[in-house]
């Protein structure tokens, strides 16, 4: 549903469900294949991913885990692991070292540098600075904003875009209700903006509905007022090409981890000159130009902000994913296109289920899906998901609670989560059917087993035969 649309029918959401008392009786269940069927080849041209493994399912059964939690972290694509593979042979310190393999290790790193600049487009003069993760990112660039910067954010935006910038200075525009309706709000906020600089921090697609944002639009409505723009990419690199020069926006930033890459590096990259102003986000060794008695001089470029020993392990699982990404992009993206097509599709037809958009119901997106079952906790939708499917989402508020509470604002006052599937490479067509079944059987039925809501770990099937967690990978 939009969230302009008004919702009919009961709603309930408790700790302990009550609306219905299916869900505490024994159900038969379909019993899963422990093979992936035929239609959960890939097709030939689609990077690699790390296979999924089988998982196992709380009456004693193991299934191929079906991965609908893309939104939060990715896979490995077999090229990354590859690559790091062959970068951890010579591994070593960078920038400052004779040996042979410190010497590799730098020319691999900053060869990753000019993969990620080419992957988004850069300019000539944009820097690329290697970092953690889209949080990271744009903590650094909030750091390095110019003195009274006042910020316009959306209340539409994941945490790490919404909360970074100083609270006095910065102005939320409510969750539009269409694109045209983000258009026009922002506008209003850049009227009545009074700084020299402004920034505008956008989404270029909702990690809660997978909506793609009028990035262009919007970018271009900040540039006839003279204000600059960052654009979270964390949600849209992995999905649709991005350009900044295109998209007319200053900065992007994304993370390895939601693109196939998740050795634990993300990247900042966009215009040079507040970030060569700005002290160094950290200061330390390879920050420094020169040190005395009297004095520091700070790096400019990269370097400044990428104080310590860097990733360099992780800016080349960054560099391999988007080379892959990038050079299978077509195929991606119609992989990604009929996944989509057919979770809405069927999420919307189950009766009891709702699904969730900001602008509306035929908003482009990309594979994500929110939604709701009638009477039945989102927590205990995905612990069922997992303990009797082998199906991985997501159950909450995805880090954007400002979001999902305007978009359940038309549902029952308790109900206050929702369950998020997000789908991508590791997905499969027979992981999405049987997601599909597994959220229709819950919607008529509720768990085929009995849970119990347990005190610090949530929902548990009462009977579960899954072995207890206690093995370690080391």
């Amino acid at each position: 549903m939009s969230i302009a649309t008004t919702l009919t029918g009961p709603s309930t959401t408790t700790a302990q469900p009550q609306r219905r008392q299916p869900w505490l009786r024994s159900v038969p269940q379909p019993r899963p294949t422990t093979q992936p069927s035929p239609h959960s080849e890939r097709p030939l041209d689609l990077p690699a991913v790390t296979p999924a493994p089988l998982v196992p399912t709380c009456d004693g059964r193991t299934v191929e885990y079906a991965n609908f939690d893309h939104g939060a972290s990715t896979p490995a694509l077999l090229s990354v692991r590859a690559a790091v593979e062959r970068a951890t042979e010579t591994y070593s310190s960078v920038h400052r070292g004779q040996g042979w393999a410190s010497q590799v290790s730098s020319h691999y790193y900053e060869a990753a540098r000019e993969e990620v600049a080419r992957f988004v487009g850069a300019r000539g003069g944009d820097e690329v600075i290697f970092t953690r993760n889209t949080t990271d990112s744009f903590n650094l660039l909030a750091r390095a904003l110019p003195r009274r910067t006042q910020v316009i954010v959306f209340a539409t935006e994941h945490h790490a875009t919404l909360l970074p910038w100083e609270a006095r200075r910065t102005t939320r525009l409510p969750v539009p209700l269409t694109d045209r309706d983000a258009e026009a709000l922002l506008t209003d906020a850049l009227r009545r903006a009074t700084s020299s600089n402004v920034l505008v921090v956008l989404s270029g697609a909702s990690n809660v509905t997978g909506e793609y944002w009028p990035v262009e639009r919007l970018a271009a409505i900040a540039r006839t007022r003279g204000a600059r723009v960052a654009l979270d990419g964390a949600q849209l690199v992995g999905h649709r090409r991005v350009d900044l020069e295109t998209l007319g926006v200053d900065w992007v930033a994304f993370s390895g981890h939601k693109l196939y890459a998740p050795y634990g590096a993300g990247a900042l990259v966009g215009r040079a000159d507040w970030l060569d102003a700005a002290p160094p986000y950290l200061a330390g060794g390879g920050a420094t130009a020169a040190v005395t008695p009297l004095s520091t001089t700070w790096q400019t470029g990269p370097a400044r902000h990428e104080g310590g020993s860097p990733n360099v392990l992780g800016a080349v699982a960054l560099a391999a994913a988007c080379a892959a990404i990038r050079e299978h992009r077509g195929a991606v993206e119609a992989h990604e296109q009929r996944l989509t097509a057919r979770l809405v599709e069927g999420l919307r037809a189950i009766a009891g289920v709702e699904t969730f958009s900001i602008f509306g119901d035929d908003s482009d997106r990309a594979p994500v899906v929110t939604f709701t079952v009638d009477g039945l906790d989102s927590s205990l939708v995905s612990a069922a998901l997992s303990a009797e499917h082998g199906i991985g989402v997501r159950d909450g508020k995805f880090c954007a609670h400002l979001l999902v509470d305007t978009l359940l604002s038309d549902e029952d006052a308790e109900v206050t989560t929702a369950v998020r599937v997000s789908a991508g490479l590791a997905t499969t067509d027979e992981h999405v059917e049987r997601l599909l079944a597994a959220v229709a059987g819950l919607a008529a039925d509720g768990p085929g087993v009995e849970f119990d809501h347990v005190d610090g770990r949530g929902w548990q099937p009462r009977a579960d035969e899954r072995p207890a967690l206690t093995d370690l990978p080391w």
